[in-house]
């Protein structure tokens, strides 16, 4: 004959079959047992896949993009070293013009845009530096005048007015790297 549901109910506890006892020890196999499949993969991810490293693109669509519409000369750095990584590249139709933009992560590891556009740039200053941005005064990279410009919170920036175009050099990293990329738009 087989117990009723009230009879189940009905045990005590010294009827209960006994539980094994946990230790410590056991607890630490356990979760051994589940943290060595995730230190692995993570391990992997970051030695194998340089898991905290951007990808870096190639930027020649959306160059040819630029060219191809025509708006405005289109410069981009040439040999720029190894250390600098391209991690962006946008050509776009924008509130009146046309506007390129290439982002970078510089040597030092942070980041900084090339903006290129045809907007005016009593528009386009303001919304890429902020209406705040205070100019600093100028300096001459390849031939060519440069303004300095303090930008958002902890960003610098070099802008190249052109009549067809204004360049942008912007980012958070020191104003030598600025300068450096500045210099080596062609």
């Amino acid at each position: 004959m087989e117990p009723t549901r009230s009879d189940a109910r009905a045990r005590t506890d010294d009827e209960m079959p006994p539980q094994p006892d946990r230790s410590a020890k056991d607890m630490a196999l356990s979760l051994l047992v589940l943290l060595a499949p995730i230190a692995l993969l993570f391990g992997f991810f970051q030695v194998v896949l340089d898991g905290d490293e951007p990808p870096v693109i190639d930027p020649e669509p959306a160059i040819a993009q630029a060219r191809a519409v025509g708006a405005f000369p289109v410069s981009e750095p040439v040999g720029l070293k190894d250390d600098w990584r391209l991690v962006t590249a946008r050509f776009r139709q924008e509130d009146g013009g046309h506007t390129l933009r290439i982002g970078y992560i510089s040597p030092d590891g942070r980041g900084v845009q090339v903006v290129q556009s045809n907007r005016p740039a009593e528009r386009l200053l303001p919304a890429e530096l902020t209406a705040d941005a205070q100019p600093l005064g100028e300096t001459e990279l390849a031939g060519r005048t440069w303004q300095r410009y303090r930008a958002r919170p902890g960003e610098h920036a070099l802008v190249l007015l052109e009549p067809e175009r204004t360049v942008i050099v912007v980012g958070s990293t020191e104003e030598s790297d600025l300068r450096y990329l500045a210099g080596m738009l062609r």
